[in-house]
């Protein structure tokens, strides 16, 4: 059978399938042969089908996930090692690579930046309150629309 005779319909459901797939399983291992079984294609007909949909391979958007919930982590100020094997990464370089390249700086980098804001944060909080929010509750001595007396 080809997939000319399925409905669009249902190859889209069989492929977000699978992006929910790795949504839900990015830290466990897993590879393009178990989610493409999850979708129920051969490997390669999925992995062109999810790009066309995503505009990234499996494999990519699974690293992109991890990325992103490495971030999540890091904000909680977990240690990078920690980081790495709790979003489903089993090396340590490997991960800082993929990090470096998708947020720009290494992990370490990252981790010290959240460290440095939270301390940022908590030494001047009404810089990170919009003005007009302040205002509004008085958090702030002057306003913009009002002149110093």
């Amino acid at each position: 059978m080809t997939t000319e005779q399925y409905p669009k319909v249902y190859l889209y459901k069989r492929i977000v399938k699978a992006k929910l797939f790795i949504d839900t399983n990015f830290a466990d291992k897993i590879d393009i042969d178990h989610i493409s079984d999850e979708a129920f294609f051969s490997k390669f007909h999925f992995i062109r089908l999810f790009k066309q949909i995503y505009g990234k391979t499996p494999h990519q958007y699974l690293t992109s996930v991890r990325i992103d919930n490495a971030i999540l982590l890091f904000q909680k100020d977990k240690p990078v090692s920690d980081v790495c094997f709790a979003v489903g990464f089993e090396s340590l370089s490997s991960f800082s690579g993929l990090f470096k390249k998708n947020v720009g700086v290494s992990p370490s980098t990252y981790l010290a930046q959240q460290q440095c804001r939270k301390q940022q944060i908590i030494k001047n909080p009404l810089n990170y309150i919009s003005g007009c929010f302040a205002h509004k509750f008085g958090w702030t001595e002057y306003s913009n629309f009002e002149e110093v007396k």
